[in-house]
């Protein structure tokens, strides 16, 4: 064994070990901690990001895959893959949300809206159907793909260097733009032919009803099923603390998950803790923690009881979306509470709004900058454009993507303090 004094050894770590790490690692990663999850990031009182979002779902994925990989190491003991399972899976859970660009889910409504509504509109007829679909119905979970895989410029080929399993498990609607029927899609025109081929690597096959609509690859329900169980339950935690939500209504609806019957004994020991603990943020935390193991362990209850169909394709629901009666009556109630009370906040919907002007506003600057880039005006703003993302040819699609992808890498502070310079509403001071 190589003395630790004088370096790792090379073989230190599994190569699923090493995509956490070049995840982690990385600068979109780290850029996460300035863009919005829900809400606007107050001065006093600490509510999610995206980075803090993400590293929660990869601590629910790690789970969720240590109980899948428990429970097949008796009859897999010889594949190495099935002890990394929970690696693979908090891997991808890190990964799930770098396509995000800023200002929570409306900078991905922004970006639609700039090529459904906005000046983009012109590029209609000039792009094929299925390259104006990617702009139009633009989806962060492909531009997560993209942004793992593509070489920018200057770049390493390979993008981040992933192994397929990783890549794969975050691709949760396979197949492109043009067949999508809620403006959900795994992969741009872009990344089509590398997805065929991580697909054709792995065994994940397309459905005999549409061969150009792939199967999910097992893992990616594990990792939905982990994002879907923090976003809704951390969400409630965040409204309280903000005073969106009172204590006693978090607090009801996080018992809810339980069952009077089935769940007596567990109940009885939450009533016992809560009379300890008297600090009320405190305790909606113990709440939160339960109610997140609950939903681990019964979406792996759900996972194991549609075993064959997932293996074989046949399973086209979520988890949390086949819970039992009892999970699934709280959950819906959680949904109906978050959108009727949560994200109709007007501080919500004021960043949103904030997000729809800035977004379009740089679109319309760099989008026209590199497709005009001879204009006088427009030489000055390309000068703004990182290396990584010039135009990488001459095509249309390519350059308005090369646009897309710096203004969805923006952090929200960056974006709006660019925003601010353009419209000549902060200018730099002269000396």
């Amino acid at each position: 064994m190589e003395d630790w004094r004088h370096g790792p050894d090379p073989e230190d770590r599994s190569q699923f070990q090493r995509d956490y790490d070049r995840i982690i690692f990385s600068s979109p990663f780290r850029r996460m901690q300035n863009k919005t999850q829900i809400f606007p990031l107050p001065e006093h009182i600490f509510v999610h990001n995206r980075l803090t979002h993400s590293l929660e779902v990869a601590s629910a994925g790690r789970s969720l895959g240590n109980l899948l990989a428990d429970k097949l190491i008796a009859d897999f003991k010889d594949y190495q893959i099935i002890r990394e399972i929970g690696t693979i899976v908090s891997s991808a859970c890190l990964a799930h949300d770098l396509g995000n660009p800023p200002f929570g889910h409306s900078g991905e409504a922004a970006i639609s809206n700039f090529f459904e509504n906005g000046a983009g509109r012109e590029f209609r007829n000039k792009l094929t159907k299925e390259e104006w679909n990617d702009f139009a119905w633009f989806d962060r979970n492909a531009n997560a793909l993209r942004l793992l895989t593509h070489q920018f410029n200057g770049k390493r080929p390979g993008g981040f260097a992933l192994t397929f399993p990783t890549l794969a498990s975050i691709v949760k609607y396979p197949y492109e733009s043009i067949l999508a029927t809620r403006q959900k899609f795994g992969f741009f025109q872009s990344e089509k032919m590398d997805y065929r081929y991580i697909a054709e690597e792995l065994g994940i096959y397309a459905k005999e009803t549409d061969p150009d609509v792939y199967v999910r690859y097992p893992l990616v329900f594990l990792v939905e099923a982990a994002d879907d169980i923090c976003y809704q339950i951390m969400d409630l935690e965040d409204a309280c603390k903000l005073g969106i939500l009172s204590h006693d209504k978090v607090k009801e609806l996080y018992m809810g998950f339980y069952d009077p019957a089935e769940d007596r004994d567990v109940i009885k020991n939450i009533e016992t803790i809560l009379k300890k603990v008297t600090d009320r943020n405190e305790q909606i935390s113990f709440l939160r923690a339960g109610v997140i193991g609950k939903l681990v362990r019964e979406s792996m209850s759900v996972f194991f009881d549609n075993y064959d169909d997932i293996l074989n394709g046949n399973f086209d629901k979520s988890l949390i979306g086949s819970l039992g009666k009892k999970q699934a009556e709280a959950m819906k109630e959680v949904i109906k509470i978050s959108f009727s009370d949560v994200y109709a906040f007007r501080s919500v919907v004021e960043i949103e709004i904030a997000g729809f002007k800035i977004i379009g506003t740089l679109l319309e600057e760099f989008v026209g900058a590199v497709i005009h880039p001879e204009d006088k005006y427009n030489k000055r703003i390309l000068t703004l454009l990182p290396g990584q993302y010039k135009p990488e040819s001459k095509k249309l699609y390519h350059k308005i993507q090369s646009a897309v992808d710096f203004i969805s890498g923006m952090t929200d502070v960056y974006a709006l303090d660019l925003y601010r310079k353009i419209k000549g509403i902060s200018l730099p001071e002269v000396v």
